[in-house]
């Protein structure tokens, strides 16, 4: 097992978390439907990607 040979301070223990943050996921608009969607994803209303239907939602 590996052991520190020094203390790490909490500037530099605070500096490697700085990047550690939640992002907002990016919300589209479906182009049929007009709902809101994760990009890359299929619409979960209706089914529609990239202007094409991927699933069939049956009404």
């Amino acid at each position: 097992m590996a052991h520190p040979k020094h203390k790490v301070s909490s500037t530099r223990r605070d500096k490697r978390r700085t990047n550690y943050k939640a992002t907002v996921p990016t919300v589209a608009t479906c182009s049929n439907c007009g709902s809101p969607v994760l990009y890359h994803r299929v619409c979960p209303e209706c089914g529609f990607y990239r202007g094409k239907l991927a699933i069939d939602k049956a009404e």
